[in-house]
């Protein structure tokens, strides 16, 4: 799409007239405003998903170990593995 000067000028006139000036000042404030906030949140956004892809990482490395109820002090008999609460879902 190709604008000459001329039509650009026609829509600012438009513009101009639909909004009125002392609108457009603060139209534009509250899009600069959402500009950095949307830009804010994609960067957050791309944070939270490398941290939650290395705790994921961190997790199925530790689930790889059997957890296990541990018994008083020196009864070693008494303990024994225990399943993950997802993993007994499936049994049931």
């Amino acid at each position: 799409m190709n604008l000459r000067p001329m039509e650009i000028v026609l829509i600012l006139l438009v513009i101009l007239l639909l909004f009125g000036a002392k609108k457009l000042p603060d139209m534009a404030r509250s899009l600069g405003k959402s500009a950095r906030i949307l830009k804010s949140e994609a960067k957050a956004m791309k944070k939270e998903s490398e941290g939650e892809a290395a705790a994921q990482q961190d997790t199925s490395a530790q689930q790889a170990a059997p957890k296990t109820i541990q018994a008083a002090p020196g009864d070693v008999t008494s303990s024994r593995p225990v399943a993950e609460p997802n993993q007994q879902a499936g049994k049931n």
